[in-house]
């Protein structure tokens, strides 16, 4: 029984077929991960070429297998969408009611599905689905900036002479804002205490909430450290 189904994988026209199939699915997923990869995402280059190369080969063998013993050609391939499915929610983080890597997890099961259509030879399905993700990442991507739609996790400096008034103010600041704060440290230093916080908002309404913070009396400083967005 493995003699034949080594003979029947390893066929001229189905090792050929097999040989395009992956190939695509690497170069599709390849140049997915290019684009994430450019954009400083966690799942880059080598994780969605290996999702969408990992994806073609298990529908490969999937309908090589169940060619051969008469089995069912989906039982194989099914099981990639919860497998997936458990790689993306890896990619979510929650943090005080705020939702990040959304979007990597939604990419991943989506260059899973390219792979699947690359390995059951799907060819312009699997080339078709890569460009509109493609133009889904880059062309949307730029219109949510563009337009302040894209929320921006941004890490605040503050300080300020005494603590109590550092935090009031902070705190006066976001709820006039409509925002609160991601997660606080605080500390002291030789120009007084000390506060970093995060907030998540979009770009104009971060230019807003600074603009407050440098008008108020009770900050010596203010200043931005680092901003990233939610995807």
């Amino acid at each position: 029984m493995l003699h034949d189904f080594l003979a029947h994988i390893n066929s001229p026209d189905l090792l050929s077929s097999t040989i395009v199939r992956l190939l695509l699915a690497a170069v599709l997923g390849g140049a997915i991960g290019l684009e994430r990869e450019l954009s400083r995402r966690p799942a880059g280059l080598r994780t969605n070429m290996f999702i969408c190369f990992g994806a073609a080969m298990f529908t490969v063998i999937s309908f090589a297998m169940a060619d051969l013993y008469s089995g069912d050609h989906t039982r194989i391939a099914a099981q990639i969408i919860p497998g997936i499915g458990f790689i993306g929610a890896g990619s979510i983080l929650h943090s005080r009611g705020s939702v990040q890597g959304l979007t990597t997890a939604a990419t991943v099961f989506v260059v899973a599905a390219v792979g699947m259509a690359a390995g059951t030879g799907m060819y312009m399905v699997a080339v078709f689905a890569t460009i509109m993700l493609l133009l889904a990442l880059q062309v949307l991507g730029w219109f949510e900036t563009r337009f302040n739609l894209k929320p921006l996790i941004t890490r605040y400096e503050a300080v300020g002479a005494q603590a109590e008034a550092v935090m009031s103010e902070i705190n006066r600041v976001l709820e006039e804002e409509h925002h609160v704060t991601e997660s606080v440290q605080m500390g002291s230093s030789d120009a007084g205490f000390r506060v970093f916080f995060t907030v998540d908002a979009t770009r104009s309404e971060h230019d807003q909430i600074l603009q407050k913070l440098r008008e108020s009396n009770v900050f010596k400083r203010v200043g931005i450290l680092r901003e990233r967005t939610g995807e």
